[in-house]
C-alpha cells in the first residue's frame, strides 16, 4: 500500500505514469488529494474524464486523528518550512496509516 500525491494522480491521468488495474488498488489517496484533482479540471468533459481516472483508486477516510495530527504537523512546520493545510493533511495521513507517500514534490515533505 502506497499513498499517492495528488503530482502523481495529475500525471496518472495525463498518461505520463502507467498503472495495471491490479497496480491501482494498492495506490491509496484521501479526499484532499481527489478535491486537488478534481479543482484541476478545464471543464465538463474533463471533470468527467478526471472522476472516472480517479474512481479506480481507493480512499482513506480522513478522521480526527489525522486532523489532530495535522494541526500539530502545522504547528510545528507551518512558519519554519511553509507548510500548506493540504500537505499537513496528506503528511499526517501517511504517518498515522503508516503508508510510504509517491510524490514528486518530496520538498514539501521532507521534514
Amino acid at each position: 500500500m502506497i499513498f499517492v500525491d495528488t503530482c502523481i494522480i495529475i500525471d496518472y491521468i495525463n498518461g505520463k505514469v502507467e498503472l495495471s488495474e491490479d497496480e491501482k488498488s494498492s495506490f491509496y489517496m484521501n479526499s484532499i488529494v481527489e478535491n486537488e484533482v478534481i479543482i484541476g479540471a478545464k471543464n465538463k468533459r474533463d471533470l468527467a474524464t478526471t472522476n472516472k481516472k480517479i474512481s479506480d483508486f481507493p480512499m482513506l477516510d480522513i478522521d480526527q486523528d489525522i486532523m489532530d495530527l495535522s494541526t500539530r504537523l502545522l504547528n510545528q512546520y507551518g512558519l519554519s518550512h511553509g507548510m500548506g493545510i493540504y500537505d499537513s493533511i496528506i503528511a499526517s495521513t501517511c504517518l498515522i496509516y503508516d503508508l510510504p507517500l509517491w510524490t514528486h514534490n518530496k520538498k514539501d515533505f521532507r521534514y
